[in-house]
């Protein structure tokens, strides 16, 4: 668990530090973009990562490194637009947005302990492929969560998908860098 904890922790500060660095050229301009936006962004990211997996030949040259991180910081932004609601412009400076930044990892850190202690990190057995799929099953939740204006029945809601994506996204970049 302890080594699981220090390369999740390499991982977050590898997507803070891209994150931040995209605050610093674009400012907080995603603030605008609904949720559905931000899901179909994932879902583009997610289908991505599908395509490199079963395709033989690409023809952009970037690995599913860039797509995985990409996931997770759109999903930080989605669970931050949750909390906030839409802007209609920019309306966060750097550290404001990166104080957001890091409560959101801080719940899902959490989360992955108590599911790496329930489990049992069963995620390390796993194929990165599966946890694309499971990725995109969750996108398609979030869809149908989105198309049916946030009511579920017996369903966890979108908070606890978002959760879910950026734990199996960061599940396997651990994986690619192993």
């Amino acid at each position: 668990m302890e080594a699981t904890e220090k390369e999740y922790k390499e991982i977050i500060f590898q997507c803070r530090a891209l994150f931040e660095k995209k605050m610093s050229d674009y400012g907080s301009a995603w603030r605008i973009l609904r949720l559905p936006s931000l899901t179909d962004q994932i879902f583009i990211k997610a289908q991505r990562i599908r395509s490199i997996q079963t395709n033989q030949t690409q023809k952009i040259d970037e690995g599913q490194e860039s797509e995985f991180i990409g996931i997770i910081n759109y999903s930080v932004m989605a669970l931050i637009q949750i909390n906030k609601g839409v802007a209609e412009k920019s309306d966060l400076n750097l550290d404001v947005a990166l104080e957001l930044y890091d409560e959101q990892l801080k719940v899902i850190f959490e989360l992955m302990l108590n599911k790496n202690h329930d489990y049992g990190e069963a995620w390390r057995d796993m194929r990165i492929s599966s946890l694309t799929d499971l990725i995109i099953q969750k996108l398609l939740r979030v869809k149908q969560i989105e198309e049916n204006e946030g009511k579920t029945l017996v369903s966890e809601g979108i908070e606890a998908n978002y959760h879910d994506m950026v734990n199996y996204a960061i599940f396997a970049l651990i994986h690619l860098k192993g």
